[in-house]
């Protein structure tokens, strides 16, 4: 056979198709990097990095306009409530996990900085992680782990060649038990009014929970398979009285009907429950995200996906979805043009706006973008806070840097909770860094791209 047409084919691809688009830096900046006035959503960014124990409130242009010192790093964020006070996870040490996200303690701190509420959920057997909701009645949502014995998965049926072989999590320590979701409530006096546990609803079928479906060896690490269902987000619907959960390793969120008990909805990964292909190579099959984390209610049964495509069959790329539960279809979803602008193989967040933009927390770059609905970006921030104290104009000029954030809020000026509130002192996070979106001009046209050679 003559292979000479071939060759001469797809030299010709290659030397015609234009350029790949890519983007890498070494160093970058931080801080606010560019800001369109009249596209961005107005008000004020709340976020807490991951390795220090303060928490700030920033306007626009990256000033800080309040903050609070905490006594625990975060586990893993923090919200504003209407009353003015933070909601707020943070990490007590001594967990009993090999693996990240185990918190201990939420608590409810006043603008000034005092604890007003707190509760503390560690213990050989259980520990808070991720997670937590203040509840329209005043009781407070927390996402547990419980222990659950080898021999108790394979009481369930558990497939004993699927048993993970223990070994030490990021944290040094080794398990040789599973750890399962729950979620408890709690009133304002701390007591329990209300739990759901995975547990109690492992089986076969489109409304359980298989207890043989196995994450990929990649996504667990050596302790990590012991982290079965890995749920990360819980959100109350008071309008149908249902509970929103989230599961990274499963790759779907969930329905769970708060009077039964019973899930009514899943979406995101047919094949857990045997309803669709699994992934194979570079197929992504009928999977439809990849251990994805906050998912949130936007109303008339749409929902808001972090997608964070890790573990993709055709490719890492992390995305933001919005998904039609009646139909099942995915009705908006934005990606980066260049996949390596944005990724984050863990954690992750986005929230819808007010005024339809999406505040996107890339978690592992430290790194906040809004998008508005015809996906432009209109905001863009890298957080310049790096370990417990350490503050950088740049990035990568120095080595490595912790400067993760789990999630960020956006909060309006009308928020309730900034209601009488002086946001009048405006303090640079970092000083005498270069205020990046300044210099920022959107009238330079592009340079003119050479074409490419000839063959």
């Amino acid at each position: 056979m003559n292979s000479r047409p071939t060759i001469l084919f797809i030299l010709s691809l290659m030397f015609a198709a234009p350029p790949v688009a890519a983007y890498e830096a070494i160093t970058g900046p931080t801080g606010v990097l560019f800001y369109d006035k009249n596209g961005a959503y107005d008000g004020y960014t709340l976020f807490s990095p991951m390795g220090g124990k303060t928490v700030y409130l920033i306007d626009m242009e990256g000033y800080v306009v309040h903050s609070w010192k905490t006594e625990y790093t975060p586990g893993s964020y923090a919200v504003l409530l209407e009353n003015g006070n933070l909601l707020r996870g943070g990490i007590l040490e001594g967990g009993p996990v090999p693996f990240g996200g185990a918190g201990g303690i939420v608590q409810e701190i006043d603008w000034e900085g005092r604890v007003v509420w707190e509760y503390r959920l560690m213990g050989e057997d259980a520990v808070q992680h991720h997670t937590f909701e203040r509840m329209p009645n005043g009781n407070t949502l927390i996402l547990a782990w419980e222990r659950r014995s080898v021999d108790a998965f394979l009481e369930k049926g558990r497939d004993p060649r699927t048993i993970p072989v223990a070994g030490p999590g990021p944290n040094g320590k080794i398990t040789a038990d599973f750890w399962v979701d729950f979620v408890r409530e709690v009133n304002p006096a701390g007591e329990t009014v209300w739990e759901w546990h995975v547990w109690d609803h492992v089986g076969p079928g489109p409304f359980k929970f298989d207890i043989n479906y196995v994450i990929p060896d990649t996504m667990a690490g050596a302790a990590g398979s012991y982290d079965w269902t890995h749920f990360n987000s819980v959100q109350y619907l008071p309008e149908t009285d249902q509970l929103l959960l989230n599961s990274r390793n499963f790759s779907e969120f969930y329905l769970i009907d708060r009077k039964t008990g019973r899930m009514v909805y899943r979406w995101g990964n047919p094949s857990v429950y045997g309803q669709g292909g699994a992934p194979g190579w570079l197929d992504n099959g009928d999977q439809k995200v990849f251990g994805n984390h906050n998912a949130t209610y936007l109303g008339k049964n749409r929902f808001l996906l972090f997608d964070n495509g890790s573990e993709r069959a055709e490719g890492n790329r992390s995305a933001v979805v919005e998904v039609n539960a009646v139909t099942g279809e995915i009705e908006w979803e934005y990606t980066a043009p260049v996949s390596n602008s944005f990724y984050t193989a863990r954690q992750g967040a986005a929230q819808r706006l007010p005024n339809g933009n999406t505040l996107v927390t890339s978690s592992n770059h430290g790194h906040l973008f809004e998008v508005t609905r015809d996906k432009k970006v209109v905001w863009e921030y890298v957080s310049p806070v790096v370990g417990a104290d350490g503050m950088r104009c740049f990035l990568g000029s120095e080595g490595p840097v912790f400067n993760m954030l789990h999630r960020a809020y956006r909060y309006g000026k009308d928020h309730a909770g900034l209601k009488g509130r002086d946001l009048g002192a405006r303090t640079p996070l970092v000083k005498d860094c270069p205020e990046f979106f300044k210099l920022y001009r959107t009238d330079t046209p592009p340079p003119a791209q050479e074409p490419p050679p000839k063959p």
